[in-house]
């Protein structure tokens, strides 16, 4: 048996492009249902919310798994907190950091630390805040 721990993003509206755009620099492959989706005569959704996203899930390369609703009608989002990226492909994470933080707050730039390692952390333009860490290649 295995186990794993999946962030799970909360938006207000956004979820869908928030995602759609972590698919485009993440790559892999990107569910999304609507709570329209779901919806039955029984369990009629919402009118203000069948658009919405009520779970979508990214599964990229690495065993990276994203996963994101919007908040219904009537809840209160939680805090989404903060998503690490480390590792030693520089390329790669520089490649990450950059197009999270187009349109997004820059908090701490990307650059050397005292610890050795290139650390930045910002808030993307969908709110969301990511740390990213680049350990040297060894």
């Amino acid at each position: 048996m295995t186990v794993q721990m999946n962030p799970y993003l909360n938006f207000k509206g956004d979820a869908k492009a928030a995602m759609e755009l972590y698919n485009d620099i993440f790559g892999g492959d990107l569910t999304l249902n609507t709570f329209g989706d779901f919806a039955s005569e029984e369990h009629p959704a919402d009118p203000a919310d069948a658009d919405k996203v009520m779970h979508a899930r990214l599964s990229a390369p690495g065993g990276f798994e994203l996963m994101a609703s919007d908040v219904p009608q009537g809840m209160e989002a939680s805090p989404n907190g903060t998503i690490s990226l480390s590792g030693d492909d520089a390329e790669k994470l520089r490649s990450y950091w950059d197009r999270l933080s187009d349109g997004g707050n820059v908090v701490m730039p990307l650059e050397k630390q005292m610890w050795g390692d290139d650390f930045g952390m910002l808030v993307d333009r969908f709110g969301v805040s990511w740390m990213v860490d680049i350990a040297p290649a060894g």
